[in-house]
């Protein structure tokens, strides 16, 4: 879908006089348009490259952020089946990982990405899901065979390893996890304030899994940050940092395979 269509789109959807202000091309077969309105100033016009995804986000949006995060957050304005698309308001500042801040205010950021992330976990009410950690063990089969010619017998035999590890501690219980939570979708705004954005994978899951990238790919370099984040949402107890290890697998499993896929 072109820019033209979705500014179409936002134009039957929302304000027959929208403007178009920027194009994003997005990533994996997303695409979004930034447009200017008069009623609600600059929207997002975003295509998902699936149903499900859609719907994800669009759940997420009419329930756990306008609960838990109020303005630190987009707010859905509307919504379209055919094709999959969502017009939510344009929340101000660039991402974290764009700004370059002084320590004490990136610490500051950390700590507000962490009383958010807390606040999403407790948005609905803990689920058991005593066959969730057998679904991720099948999830890794699949990325496994995406990517069999980019890894090793050994390789593939310590995933299998985490992934029945991560099965012999079910059942565990699952909360509203973001799925995606990383410096690119946080925003720091002019005015200091953090806001969450891309919600497309946000699903009841394991809440170990939204520490899985920051633990993996940020606090490794920066213990200050993961110090200052853990203040805010709370130090994992021994079963979290097992699910953590675990799924930190699971995790590069998937980036490899997604790597592979395009």
């Amino acid at each position: 879908m072109s820019s033209t269509d979705l500014l179409e789109l936002c134009r039957r959807l929302l304000d027959t006089d929208a403007v178009p202000v920027a194009w994003h091309p997005g990533h994996a077969g997303t695409q979004v348009l930034r447009a200017s309105t008069a009623n609600h100033g600059e929207v997002m016009v975003k295509q998902h490259r699936s149903q499900e995804r859609h719907m994800q986000e669009v759940h997420a949006y009419r329930t756990w952020v306008p609960a838990a995060l109020h303005d630190q957050a987009p707010r859905l304005l509307a919504a379209a089946e055919q094709p999959p698309t969502i017009v939510i308001t344009a929340v101000p500042g660039v991402p974290l990982s764009q700004r370059t801040l002084a320590p004490e205010a990136e610490q500051d950021a950390y700590r507000q990405a962490g009383r958010l992330l807390k606040t999403l976990h407790a948005a609905g009410p803990q689920r058991p899901e005593p066959d969730w950690t057998a679904w991720l063990a099948e999830r890794a089969e699949h990325w496994l065979h995406q990517a069999a010619d980019r890894t090793t017998p050994s390789y593939r035999t310590e995933v299998r390893a985490h992934m029945r590890a991560l099965q012999d501690l079910a059942p565990l219980p699952t909360v509203p996890c973001h799925l995606d939570f990383m410096p690119r979708n946080m925003i720091y705004g002019h005015d200091g304030i953090v806001r969450l954005i891309d919600f497309e994978h946000c699903r009841y899951d394991l809440p170990a899994r939204d520490l899985v990238r920051l633990a993996t790919r940020v606090w490794p370099h920066r213990p200050d940050l993961r110090d200052s984040f853990l203040d805010e949402y709370g130090h994992p107890c021994t079963l979290d940092r097992e699910v953590l290890e675990h799924c930190a697998h699971l995790d590069a499993l998937t980036a490899l395979g997604s790597t592979t896929l395009r």
